[in-house]
């Protein structure tokens, strides 16, 4: 598996922001799909946005256009830059890599066996 570690949580008010970042050694985002997922209460864990090796990125509905995933080569982390933020965006944010051959960046959690602790994400009315 791979050493995934998340920060950059944190408490907010809606309209507020937040940079989740995902730190991992250094060739993990040259060769793996990437991809953060929120789990609320209660509820499924769900993808939120996911890269492929080549730099494809895909976004659930509920966040596109807010947040921004990235990765930053000479940091090796992966970066969710998140706008706007809602309510209903509170959740417990996870990093994932899937090293799949020829990973598509799915954003169903299925195919992806390396996950990070998470870090909390609370955005008040």
């Amino acid at each position: 598996q791979v050493q995934l570690e998340e920060s950059g949580g944190g408490s907010v008010q809606a309209g507020g922001s937040l940079r989740l970042s995902c730190a991992a050694s250094a060739d993990t985002f040259s060769r793996y799909c990437m991809g953060w997922f929120r789990q609320a209460p209660g509820k499924e864990r769900e993808g939120v946005a996911a890269v492929t090796t080549g730099g494809d990125i895909f976004y659930v509905d509920a966040v596109a256009g807010r947040f921004t995933i990235s990765r930053d080569k000479s940091e090796n982390t992966l970066d969710l830059q998140m706008n706007s933020l809602k309510p209903e965006d509170t959740a417990m944010y996870y990093c994932a890599a899937d090293r799949t051959p020829y990973c598509s960046a799915s954003l169903t959690r299925y195919t992806y066996d390396s996950w990070g602790q998470g870090t909390q994400v609370t955005v008040s009315s």
